[in-house]
């Protein structure tokens, strides 16, 4: 167990910002190799648990910073429930082992049938199970370690759970290079050269293409302390900066940060909403700003307004944020004592619809996805998706507008970076970062970073984006690929192993009959 925890620690190494993505392979191996030699279910599963709990213990770390210097928690529960939280994310990965374990025994399976068939399998459905169930929590998914590797070609086929499957793969085919036969290590390693040289010339496949003509960009980045975000004697002033950064150029789109405006419209002092149109109106930008407001029922809502040319002749376009952080913007049933040891503000909100319109700008159509939104890229799918069913044209370009003042100069940000880049190579389109502290970026829908600003800096990044259109094959259908695949997969070692088990019978009845002859009546 201490082996699999610090290997599922060092695969934090893969990710942003350290980027060694063939030790995420390597770190698998070791799981998988611990797994094949354990004695029974239990030992399989607690060495997953031991994996699972090194591998997100390390890699989300940073929420401690949220809680205790931000939400006033105190220390030792800040970190006893970062702990607890890493506990419960590895009961997955004891799942996933121990169900590995359990078929090995159960249908008695060849070595290549557990590395290459159930093992990958079992990783990547179980890693897809923590991305949906209670909310999801897929952060650290395997497949994001990759979105600079070869296996990132697959990315428009098969999703970010696709490349954890093919990089568990590898993890498994790694292990059969030591396999006694020569044919199976020979065959092993011919299977790991195709995977990789396919990924890389799918690279150069273009799902996508340019559409409309490129539109100016302005994303601007606050730096707006987490401790005075809220502060009522704060919010005057960082009003003023938002406004006066938003009005000092014109450009056709200009967005600012997650809840850059920290107060509800009635809130904001007289003529604020209204010098901002009319600044559109003059100038003919549009204005994406991060702010809450309250339905007719007086429930909050996290929210990009969206203030057009057109927009003194009707209502503000507003995207509402749909999928919502747990304990940050609301709170499970029976936990709000839980939450009440922290002060975070605008605890408990209200979801926005799962589809939502776009936003016209220009010749483009922006996408809005707010913070932790973009870890969801099947439902950023398949907004794309909905749109092209229902005969109209999909965003070309996607926003995300994020707050991650809440964990300081963690490694979150560039973790958070990466996930937006694979959202860009799943859907073949740009991503447009505009956050507090970083990472404020322009990705290319290759899923490059085009322009970065510098972290910790009031600043404002100046660029031009181009839209695509098209379809990848993940919009049109989202996981459904790679769940068919993994259970083709392990249809394929049942059948194997029925087959194995008929040869046994057929051998001892072989051997029965020959005794029989031999012994004579």
């Amino acid at each position: 167990m201490l082996t699999a925890a610090i290997a599922g620690a060092g695969a934090v190494l893969a990710f942003a910002p350290f980027g060694y993505w063939p030790l995420q392979i390597f770190s698998l191996g070791v799981l998988f190799y611990q797994v094949l030699r354990a004695a029974n279910v239990k030992s399989g599963a607690l060495i997953g648990w031991a994996y699972g709990f090194g591998w997100c213990a390390a890699g989300t770390h940073w929420l401690y910073i949220s809680m205790h210097r931000y939400g006033d928690m105190a220390a030792p529960l800040a970190a006893i429930a970062v702990a607890l939280l890493a506990l419960l994310m590895a009961i997955y990965v004891a799942l996933a082992m121990g169900a590995a374990a359990w078929l090995r025994q159960r249908w008695v399976l060849s070595l290549p049938t557990m590395t290459l068939l159930i093992l990958p399998s079992l990783w990547t459905l179980f890693e897809w199970t923590r991305g949906w169930l209670f909310t999801g929590f897929p952060w650290l998914a395997t497949g994001y370690a990759h979105n600079a590797s070869p296996l990132a070609g697959f990315a428009p086929i098969l999703g970010a759970y696709g490349l954890g499957w093919l990089a568990a793969l590898s993890a498994g085919a790694l292990l059969l290079l030591v396999h006694p036969l020569r044919r199976t290590r020979w065959s092993a390693l011919a299977g790991l050269i195709a995977l990789y040289t396919a990924g890389l010339g799918l690279q150069y496949f273009n799902w996508t293409h340019p559409i409309g003509r490129p539109i100016t960009l302005r994303l601007l980045q606050g730096n707006v302390p987490q401790q005075q975000k809220f502060d009522p004697g704060f919010v005057l002033g960082a009003l003023q900066m938002y406004q006066s950064a938003i009005t000092s150029a014109p450009a056709d789109l200009i967005a600012t940060p997650e809840t850059a405006v920290t107060v509800l419209p009635h809130q904001l002092p007289p003529g604020y909403l209204d010098s901002l149109s009319a600044y559109a109106q003059q100038t003919g930008s549009t204005i994406l700003l991060g702010m809450p407001v309250l339905d007719e029922q007086q429930r909050f809502y996290n929210t990009a307004l969206g203030i057009t040319p057109n927009s003194a002749t009707g209502p503000y376009y507003q995207y509402r944020k749909h999928h919502l952080v747990p304990f940050g913007e609301f709170v499970p049933p029976g936990l709000h004592w839980f939450v009440a040891m922290m002060a975070i503000p605008l605890g408990d909100m209200g979801r926005g619809a799962e589809v939502q319109a776009p936003l016209q700008v220009r010749d483009q159509l922006v996408l809005p996805n707010i913070c932790y939104e973009d870890l969801f890229g099947e439902e950023i799918a398949g907004q794309l998706a909905s749109a092209h069913r229902n005969g109209k044209q999909s965003a070309s370009v996607l926003l995300n507008m994020s707050n991650l003042a809440w964990f300081g100069d963690s490694i979150a940000i560039p973790q958070h970076l990466q996930i937006s880049q694979m959202r860009s190579l799943e859907t073949g389109r740009p991503m447009l970062r505009s956050t507090n502290t970083g990472a404020t970026a322009v990705i290319d829908g290759k899923g490059i970073v085009q322009s970065l600003l510098p972290p910790e800096q009031q600043a404002t990044l100046v660029a031009k984006v181009q839209g695509m259109g098209g379809m990848t094959p993940y919009i049109l259908y989202g996981n459904k690929l790679l769940l068919a695949l993994t259970a083709l997969a392990l249809l394929t070692a049942f059948l194997r192993a029925r087959a194995a088990r008929r040869d046994r019978a057929a051998q001892q009845s072989a051997a029965d009959i020959a005794r029989r002859v031999t012994v004579g009546p």
